[in-house]
C-alpha cells in the first residue's frame, strides 16, 4: 500500500512512521506542500499517486487560535478541504484527526459520536469545521478525535509533552501545581497510530473517538507520571482559575470510543497501562 504521510514530524506523525514502515511510504514536509495551498495538494498527491493518505497537519496552538483565527481556518478547515478534494481526484482513503476541544459542555459522562459537538474556543470550532468539510465531501475517510496525546517525539511546537514537563519539572526541585478541574483521558499516540493503521486496512469508514480508555483530570495524570517514575515533587491541585488563558479549555472532554467497539474492535488499553509503558520505555526512546 502507497501510503502519503503529511505532518510526520510531530509526535504522533513520528509514530505513525514507525507502524506504517513496512508499507510505501513517502513522508512530506511543510515545506514541500502546505495544506492550506491547493496546487501544492493537487501537485504532491498527483504525483505520489498515494492508496492512503495521512493527515498530521494542524494548526494547534489553542491560544494563538483565538488571536489568528484564519489562520487556523486555513489550515484546520481549508486545508482538510483541499486535502479532500484530491483524495476523491486519486481514489485515495484519507485519515484526518480532530479533538476532544470539540465538546466543551456541562455533561460529566464520556462522549460518544453521535454526541452533538459544543465547541467553546476557537481551536476547537475551527477543527469541528474541518470535521464537517471531510463528512460532506468524500466518504473513504477515517476521522479520529483524539484526546490529551503524548508520544517520545514530543509536541513539535514545544519540544517536549506533559509527561516530559512534569518530569523534568520534578527533577529541578520546583514546587508543581496542576489544574484539577479539567477532566479529560491522555492518550498514548503510539496506540492511537497502532489502531489507525489495523482501520486503515478495513473499509470501516467513518468516524471514531480514539482515545486510551478511561479518564483522569490533569493533576491526577501527573500524579501518576510521578508514581511511575519513582519521584516525590511537591505537587499542589490548582483550578483553571490559577492558570488563565486566552482560549477555554473543556472542563470535560472525556471521549467514549463506542464506535470502534461496536465495529468489532479492541478498544485501547487504559491510560495507566498506556502510561507505564510510556515511563518504561523512555530511556530506550533516548528520554534521560
Amino acid at each position: 500500500m502507497r501510503v502519503l504521510l503529511i505532518g510526520y514530524r510531530g509526535q504522533l506523525g513520528s509514530d505513525l512512521q514507525t507502524v506504517f514502515a513496512a508499507d510505501d511510504l513517502v513522508l512530506a514536509t511543510q515545506e514541500q506542500m502546505r495544506v492550506e495551498d491547493p496546487t501544492q495538494v493537487d501537485a504532491m498527491i498527483g504525483q505520489v499517486r498515494p492508496d492512503l493518505i495521512l493527515n498530521c497537519a494542524a494548526f494547534h496552538r489553542v491560544d494563538d487560535c483565538e488571536e489568528f483565527a484564519e489562520r487556523a481556518f486555513e489550515v484546520n478547515v481549508f486545508g482538510v478541504r483541499n486535502l479532500a478534494v484530491a483524495a476523491a481526484r486519486a481514489d485515495a482513503t484519507l485519515v484526518h484527526f480532530s479533538t476532544d476541544y470539540v465538546f466543551d459542555g456541562p455533561r460529566r459522562t464520556p462522549y460518544t459520536e453521535t454526541d452533538l459537538p459544543c465547541p467553546k474556543c476557537l481551536y476547537g470550532v475551527s477543527k469541528l469545521a474541518g470535521e464537517f468539510l471531510l463528512q460532506s465531501m468524500w466518504p473513504k475517510h477515517f476521522l479520529f478525535r483524539v484526546s490529551g496525546l503524548y508520544g517520545y517525539a514530543g509536541s513539535r511546537e514545544k519540544g517536549t509533552n506533559f509527561v516530559e514537563m512534569m518530569i523534568g519539572l520534578a527533577r529541578q526541585g520546583k514546587p508543581i501545581r496542576v489544574v484539577d478541574d479539567q477532566v479529560l483521558t491522555p492518550t498514548s499516540t503510539m496506540d492511537v497510530a497502532r489502531t489507525v493503521h489495523f482501520l486503515a486496512g478495513t473499509d470501516c469508514y467513518g468516524l471514531y473517538h480514539l482515545t486510551n480508555a478511561g479518564e483522569c483530570s490533569w493533576y491526577e495524570f501527573a500524579k501518576a507520571i510521578f508514581e511511575y517514575a519513582g519521584l516525590r515533587p511537591d505537587l499542589t491541585p490548582v483550578t483553571s482559575d490559577a492558570f488563565p488563558t486566552r482560549a477555554r479549555r473543556p472542563n470535560y472532554s472525556v471521549l467514549d470510543n463506542k464506535h470502534l467497539r461496536n465495529a468489532g474492535f479492541s478498544d485501547v488499553p487504559h491510560w495507566r497501562e498506556a502510561l507505564q509503558r510510556y515511563i518504561t520505555g523512555r530511556a530506550a526512546a533516548g528520554r534521560s
